[in-house]
This record gives structure tokens, sequence and C-alpha cells, in this order.
């Protein structure tokens, strides 16, 4: 892997991402929050965009299928090494996160970045935090 191909941090399988289509026909855009809590902290939510609101301790993973996917920062302190995958899988999901009505839930899984993938990262958020500053300046 060469600099050039940056992993992206967030993805989705083939079945997450066909339920998350579902959910975008039926409610319209899509936000999902990973948060770091001690009973489902492996469940992201899901909720209509701009439901739920984030602030300066979440952090924007990426998207999925266009919808924007946050992790708290504390979460993401502890996952930064790592590639979520987003599944599903049958379930009750959270009492608020909208997959729950269609008997499936969300649930992340991950994997370790390999160190060419980590070095890309890396290289990649450096450059963008000497852009962010050259912009102030």
């Amino acid at each position: 892997m060469t600099t050039d191909q940056i992993p992206v941090r967030v993805t989705a399988t083939d079945a997450a991402i066909a339920l998350i289509r579902k959910l975008k026909d039926i409610h319209g855009p899509l936000m999902f929050h990973q948060s770091g809590g001690c009973c489902d902290g492996s469940a992201p939510m899901c909720f209509p965009n701009g439901e739920f609101k984030t602030g300066d301790q979440d952090v924007l993973l990426g998207e999925i299928e266009g919808s924007p996917f946050y992790i708290g920062r504390a979460q993401f302190e502890y996952w930064r090494h790592t590639q979520l995958v987003i599944d599903v899988v049958d379930g009750r999901g959270g009492m608020f996160s909208l997959e729950g009505p269609e008997g499936k839930r969300f649930l992340t899984r991950s994997r370790i970045f390999t160190d060419d993938e980590w070095n890309a990262l890396k290289h990649a958020e450096q450059g963008n935090e000497q852009s962010k500053t050259e912009a102030r300046t």
C-alpha cells in the first residue's frame, strides 16, 4: 500500500448497506453515532440525520452510504488503530436506533490496520492538520 491509498476508518458489510438503504427509503438521510457506553458499546446508533446532536467530543470517522458516522472522542482514542466494520445481526437494536422495528441491530466489528495502512493514515492526518494550520494563517 502506498500513501496514495488511504484506508477508510469505517466501512460496512453488504448486509448493513442493504439495511441502511432500506432505512433511508423510510426515514430519509441518516447519521450514525458510536458511543463508548457501558452496555452496548459495540452497537452504533442510527438516527435521522441531525437528530443526534454532535459536539466537540465527537469525531467524524467517515460516511457509510452517504451517512455520516461519528464516534465519541474517548472511544476513538481507544479504537484509533482499527477500522470499524459495521455489520447487522438479528435482534433488537438500541431503543432509539432506527433499525429496531426491522428486527435487526447494527453491530460494530473491528480489525487492526496493517502497518502500511496505519502509516498511510498517519501521513494523511498530518497533511490535513498542516493544511488546517496554513488556512488559519
